[in-house]
Order: structure tokens, then sequence, then C-alpha cells
């Protein structure tokens, strides 16, 4: 049965816990120059109507070392953008490609590409949710703090801005993995309604609120990202106000525990959402998250396209 990654809470927590050991696995293959060809004579395609450096690089490299095949779709090269309905389009390409990665902004596309393609799609960003970067977070999550083990009990992950797409998704997969969530932000940008139905399920061990002091304190691990992100560019001015004081600096770590680790999905905004002495003084948790995309989503691959 075709199964597809739309969002994280399409994933259990045995699934998480499955793909990050296999991201491992796929991880320690590359860097011994143990060679993996499991897709070997599969193509992914990749549709982007959000331009993107990580993810682009990271799903055209991860297909190519599993043997496979990237074809970068852009607007220009799809009838989408020229009125053919996606349902067509989602028909057509299943009977070309082995698998489809789409990066867009509305995350219905993603369910509707899914509904109608034969074969298995993958959310490579949408507005409402970033599953891959989650699952390469939870990976630099393992690595650094659970022995590159799948226990994740006992730690608080804290979350600092923009109740967004990466906000939604950190919610569901810190809190499906058994680690504890708070979620620093300004009342009027908060979390996606459906996700924090989702962490209702999870009685104290989920936090709201906008003091950010309040929401790092004793966080094993800190994440922020920028206020405004892609489509928001308008807003930029407004949501730097908004968004004044919402910093991951270092009397913010003074409230987290001992050895707190900092993530940032990049690209960051040095001075706004994070402070340079900050980042410089965390670039090899944040750079290692940056390459654990490539692994997380190879395994993403592998689970979702290995016949």
């Amino acid at each position: 049965m075709k199964k597809d990654l739309t969002k994280m809470a399409d994933l259990s927590q045995a699934e998480i816990f499955s793909l990050l050991d296999l991201a491992a696995k796929l991880k320690y293959e590359r860097h011994h120059g143990i060679a993996h060809p499991i897709l070997a004579g599969q193509s992914l395609g990749m549709i982007f109507q959000k331009s993107s450096t990580r993810t682009r690089v990271s799903f055209e490299t991860g297909i190519y070392q599993l043997g496979g095949q990237p074809l970068f779709l852009s607007p220009r090269d799809l009838q989408i953008g020229r009125g053919e309905p996606l349902v067509d389009t989602a028909r057509v390409l299943s009977r070309y490609l082995d698998g489809i990665m789409i990066r867009t902004f509305a995350q219905q596309e993603v369910e509707d590409l899914a509904h109608y393609c034969t074969c298995p799609v993958i959310n490579g960003l949408t507005d409402y949710c970033h599953p891959c970067q989650i699952l390469a977070d939870l990976l630099t999550v393992r690595e650094f703090k659970c022995g590159g083990e799948n226990d994740f009990s006992g730690l608080k992950m804290c979350y600092i801005g923009d109740g967004n797409n990466m906000a939604n998704s950190l919610i569901v997969g810190g809190l499906t993995v058994g680690m504890s969530v708070a979620i620093g932000c300004p009342q009027s940008h908060q979390p996606h309604p459906d996700v924090l139905a989702f962490a209702a399920q999870y009685p104290g061990k989920f936090c709201m609120t906008d003091d950010i002091f309040a929401a790092a304190a004793g966080a094993d691990v800190l994440f922020t990202d920028v206020g405004a992100s892609m489509g928001q560019e308008a807003e930029a001015l407004e949501r730097q106000k908004i968004f004044t004081g919402y910093q991951i600096n270092d009397k913010l770590l003074e409230a987290a525990n001992p050895g707190a680790m900092v993530q940032h999905c990049l690209p960051a905004h040095r001075g706004e959402e994070i402070t340079a002495e900050v980042f410089e003084a965390h670039a090899n948790e944040i750079f290692e998250e940056a390459e654990n995309r490539l692994h997380a989503q190879k395994a993403v691959m592998v689970q979702l396209m290995a016949r």
C-alpha cells in the first residue's frame, strides 16, 4: 500500500524511530564510503513552488546517492501554472516517476497531490509544516543528547518565535517521541489550532507562553526560526517589531539547562531571532542539523520508495 509523508502527524512514534535508525545507518555508510544504491533505477520528481537551497541540494544529492535520478520541476516547467488542474498533473506524473517531493505554500496542495498520485509524495515544506526538517532535528538531538539512541524521555524542547510551520511540526514531532515541548511566541502568532488540539492530548508535556524565559526554563534544546518566512516579505518590517525580544541570546540560555543545544533550520538572521555570538558558539550543532537533512530525507525516500 502506498504511503506518503504529508505532515509529522502521519508518523507514529515507532515510524519516527525507524526512520531515525535508518537515517543514522545511511549517515554512517556515507561517512565510511559504503555505497547504498537502494533506489537504483528510480526517479524522484521535485516540484518547487518555493525556492530553496537546502531542500533542493539535499534531495537531489540524496536520491543520487541512493542510486536514483532527480528531476527538478519549477513552476515554469509545469502546466499547473498555466491552468492544468493539480489532479491531472498528479495522475500524469505518477505514471512517469517513482516518487514526488513538493515544496509549496498551501498544505492542501500536498494533500491533494498525495490523494491523486499513485506514487509516494513527500512534503518538502508548506506554510503549515516542515516534516523533513523536524526529522533532521530529531536525528541531531538524538546524536547530541540521547547517545545515538531513541530515548528522548526527560528532555525538554523549547521553540522561540513565530508559531509557524516549524513550530507546528516541532510540537507534533517532539511530543510524539516523548519530549516535553514549550513554545515562546506572541499571542497574535500562535501555532495552528489543529496542532494545539494535538498538543492537548499530552497534558503536562506541553506549554505555550509569551514569556520566553518561562518557555526556556530547564530546556535541553532551543529552536528558533526567522520572523518572516518566504512569502511574507511584505510583512517583514511589521513582523520585526512584533518579534522584537523573541531572540535566543546568552541571557535566555542562562534559563535553559547547562549544556543546552541550539538549533536553527536556516537561513539565520543574526541579530534578530538569534545573536551572532550564540549562533557561532553552537555552529557545530546547527550545521550538523543542516547535514542531517540529507540523511533524514534519504531515510524517508527509502522507506516510501524502496520496492
